[in-house]
């Protein structure tokens, strides 16, 4: 099907590439040329706007990196709100269900259906087609991109509601986020006590403690201390910061995410937005006075 895809970053590129490669005929846009040049090379046809790719596609995605972003392009001058072919708006990002609640409305102003569909798996997963894709929006439409939606990830359709696939991934990401500071934290525990890491890790992994960050954060990006599994700390704060925000207006007082809360707000002081978000451990460190892992499997106290 012909395709318009606005945001061509560490998400949306291969995403785009993987539509491509499936055999869609994709219109994009990027702020970044090398990266629109990069699809063109691959077959897409390059646009000059958000309106530009919505003038030529009735089905336009969109991976944005904020709230604000996904607005501007949704709603915007120049925004696809502005497309003359355009007939559904599928916002890849994660903007919590009151922002995907108000693209909604605007669009529906001109008759363009708003399907929000954030995803899950990281960089990793959006290049191997294996991401989590949650949809809410009008079954009918959600039909009529299902198998596209179905080439980068395994989807599910969480309801008509808008906002409610935002909904389910705070849900998920406050999960995500609370695994690795946990984690983190039990593990530098045990360094201190002159474990081995390593060991730590196989032992959690074998047990009742497994969780994504110990199956594929330690292993891969923290036990080496190559931090690099490829999702920000700036992204996964904004992801923290929107379910609690959800939480607060649904009237729940939730003591853990509260506390998590707090420890992501302690990492993007620490170690700034662009770090990558294993660098959690960092403070969790500095405070025991451990590093955990290292080319020798290093466990030492801080000198």
């Amino acid at each position: 099907m012909d395709i318009g895809f606005i945001g061509l970053g560490k998400m949306g590129y291969p995403m785009a590439r993987r539509l491509i490669e499936a055999g869609h005929q994709l219109t994009v846009f990027d702020q970044r040329q090398e990266a629109v040049n990069q699809l063109v090379t691959l077959g897409a046809s390059a646009a000059s706007s958000p309106k530009d790719v919505a003038d030529r596609a009735e089905t336009v995605m969109a991976s944005l990196p904020s709230l604000q972003a996904s607005l501007e392009v949704a709603t915007g001058s120049s925004g696809v709100i502005e497309g003359k072919l355009i007939k559904r708006f599928i916002d890849l990002s994660t903007v919590g269900s009151h922002m995907a609640v108000r693209i909604h409305d605007l669009l529906a102003k001109q008759n363009i259906v708003q399907l929000d569909s954030p995803v899950s798996g990281g960089v990793g997963g959006a290049e191997k087609g294996t991401l989590a894709v949650m949809v809410s929006g009008p079954s009918a439409d959600f039909e009529i991109v299902k198998s596209a939606l179905g080439v980068i990830g395994k989807v599910f359709f969480i309801g008509e509601k808008p906002g409610s696939a935002q909904t389910m991934k705070l849900a998920n990401n406050l999960l995500s986020a609370t695994a690795v500071v946990a984690t983190s934290e039990a593990v530098v525990m045990g360094v201190k006590s002159g474990l081995d890491p390593a060991v730590m890790i196989d032992v959690i992994n074998a047990g009742s403690g497994m969780n994504t960050a110990s199956r594929d954060k330690f292993p891969r990006a923290i036990l080496p201390r190559s931090f690099d599994f490829g999702f920000a700390t700036g992204l996964m704060v904004k992801d923290v910061r929107l379910c609690l925000e959800e939480m607060k207006a649904l009237g729940l007082s939730m003591e853990v995410a509260e506390a998590v809360g707090r420890l992501w707000e302690v990492v993007i002081r620490e170690m700034g937005p662009e770090s990558d978000f294993t660098s959690a451990i960092k403070p969790i460190e500095q405070a025991a006075g451990v590093v955990v892992g290292g080319a020798k499997g290093g466990h030492a106290a801080i000198k």
